[in-house]
């Protein structure tokens, strides 16, 4: 076969194959179709027009964005009246006593209160009017500031305060004469200590039964302490089986302040001339320090002696019975008063021998 005839037949080949779609796709799937799918999605893209514009915003929003500015304005108005308020609240609490806050704030709330009468003319009226209604609330913040105030003392009150103004009642009149003698518990009577192993012990000081049993013919004896009641209920009736102690104070009684529990003795109902308060952290713990009476902490030495020590002094001033216990005590300050008052004892007697001494010798 010639070259021409080969020609000829290809060429109707091809135009054939033209002609029939089968054909095409089937030719065309052997090849890769994706640059042809690419190339004219791109060539739609060039020949569209640019996107529309967005749709306007509803009516609602461009009303409520001019509305907005006076309602922020009248809501930031509130917050900054809110904050003074309550920043001159806090002021008053820490400068001024609830008395005194409700002296300064008597012509305001007076202010609010406008009486308006049939010979006034319409001006003085809707003037009085107007006044009353602008002072009526300060003047209700006041008074509801003031109730809230009041409350909330109260309340704190009686957590800090002692539990009552009188904590003993009244002594017999028989025993006026007779003195109170206060005592701590913990590091003066006895001492707790804490161990892993054991847990708590409880130990009592050497000579504390005869410190109490003795002192109780001359004393009111009272414990005060601060701890809780349920601790020191059953301390003291093991401590104290002769029942010398006759009245219990615990924490319930005790004042706080500046974060520590003090043992106030002007709520005991006694003359506070004829009270002396023995402890071991007598000055730390009173808040009458010329009415203490301080004694060695006790922490559980087996040689202690600071009760039995004190017995000679406690007993001269039960017979003795000076007038005011405090300026006694003042002219121990400082000092150990057991070894201070066995010296001056010693220094009393050679002076009363030396008087006899020279009154013999004027008799001759």
């Amino acid at each position: 076969m010639s070259i021409v005839t080969r020609s000829k037949r290809i060429f109707s080949i091809v135009q054939k194959s033209n002609k029939n779609p089968r054909l095409y796709s089937s030719v065309s799937a052997n090849g890769p179709n994706e640059p042809i799918i690419s190339s004219s999605i791109l060539g739609n893209q060039t020949t569209s027009s640019t996107p529309p514009p967005p749709p306007p915003p509803p009516e609602g929003a461009a009303a409520g964005k001019a509305g907005g500015q006076p309602w922020s304005f009248l809501k930031y108005t509130l917050i900054a009246a809110l904050t003074g308020g309550v920043a001159t609240a806090g002021y008053a609490t820490y400068a001024y006593t609830l008395e005194e806050v409700d002296e300064k704030t008597k012509a305001l709330r007076a202010s609010a209160k406008v009486s308006v009468t049939d010979d006034m003319s319409s001006f003085d009226k809707f003037q009085a009017m107007l006044k009353s209604a602008t002072m009526t609330v300060p003047a209700k913040l006041v008074e509801l500031y003031l109730d809230l105030r009041a409350t909330t003392e109260e309340h704190v009150r009686g957590f800090t305060e002692p539990s009552s103004e009188m904590l003993l009642p009244d002594l017999h009149p028989q025993e006026q004469h007779v003195f109170t003698l206060v005592l701590d518990l913990n590091e003066t009577l006895l001492y707790s200590d804490w161990k892993r192993d054991r847990g708590w012990r409880t130990f009592k000081r050497p000579g504390v039964e005869a410190f109490l049993e003795h002192l109780a013919q001359f004393y009111e004896i009272v414990v005060y302490s601060d701890q809780q009641a349920m601790y020191v209920d059953p301390i003291v009736d093991r401590l104290d089986e002769k029942h010398c102690i006759r009245y219990r104070l615990s924490r319930a009684a005790t004042r706080y302040q500046d974060g520590k529990h003090y043992r106030d003795l002007s709520k005991l109902n006694r003359d506070p001339r004829r009270v002396l308060y023995v402890s071991g952290n007598a000055l730390e713990s009173c808040l009458q320090p010329e009415n203490c009476v301080p004694v060695k902490p006790w922490k559980c030495e087996a040689d202690d002696t600071a009760l039995l020590d004190l017995i000679p002094f406690l007993e001269y001033v039960a017979r003795h019975r000076p007038a005011d216990i405090r300026p006694v005590l003042a002219s121990y300050q400082g000092r150990d008063i057991a070894k201070e008052f066995i010296e001056r004892s010693k220094e009393h007697q050679k002076k009363m021998q030396e008087q006899k001494q020279q009154g013999r010798l004027w008799r001759r």
